[in-house]
């Protein structure tokens, strides 16, 4: 699924104000629909030039949290947002210690040049970069991989929290529940 936030957000290149971040996150709600199977949503920032943060905030952040609460097969991904857009939301999540996936797209829709914007406490990053290197895990591979002394339960708190981030896809498998990552780390 891939939403143009610049034709969401009227054709404005600058994007900014707290209501505007509000008008989009009420089109963006509208435009998501719940998959059958775990994917990205891109958020595509093509043509925007500027976002303020109270603007990404209301719209992008709010969408997000939104989605991961409600839509849990959907992983919100920012794309093809300028040096501009991207320094605001990364000082953005860096100042809340949170995280979100950003790529840009090929014209066909293939994900480029992914990585995390934001910032991950070591614990989660170590997690982050342990699941990242196996492509796939679960609580109980964690524990019997890592040389972290932590028991299964504390491996599914930090996936878990990933997660609920939108940073790995989670999926059930009876009781037990598998992670990867919602894209490949360039």
């Amino acid at each position: 699924m891939r939403l143009s936030i610049l034709s969401m957000a009227g054709d404005q290149p600058v994007l900014s104000g707290a209501q505007a971040g509000r008008q989009l996150l009420g089109k963006l709600v509208a435009a998501a629909h719940p998959p059958a199977e775990p994917e990205p949503v891109y958020l595509d920032f093509d043509g925007v030039t500027v976002a303020t943060a109270s603007f990404l905030r209301e719209g992008v952040i709010a969408f997000r949290d939104h989605a991961r609460a409600t839509l849990p097969a959907l992983y919100p991904v920012i794309a093809n947002a300028s040096p501009a857009v991207i320094e605001e939301l990364e000082f953005f999540l860096r100042h809340r210690k949170d995280a979100l996936w950003a790529c840009r797209l090929t014209p066909s829709g293939e994900p480029r040049e992914a990585k995390i914007l934001g910032e991950l406490d070591e614990a989660h990053r170590s997690t982050f970069d342990l699941v990242t290197r196996l492509g796939t895990a679960s609580a109980p591979s964690l524990a019997a991989q890592s040389q972290e002394s932590l028991a299964p339960t504390a491996w599914n708190n930090r996936l878990s929290n990933l997660a609920a981030r939108g940073l790995l896809i989670e999926r059930r498998s009876g009781k037990t529940k598998t992670f990867a990552p919602v894209l490949e780390v360039a």
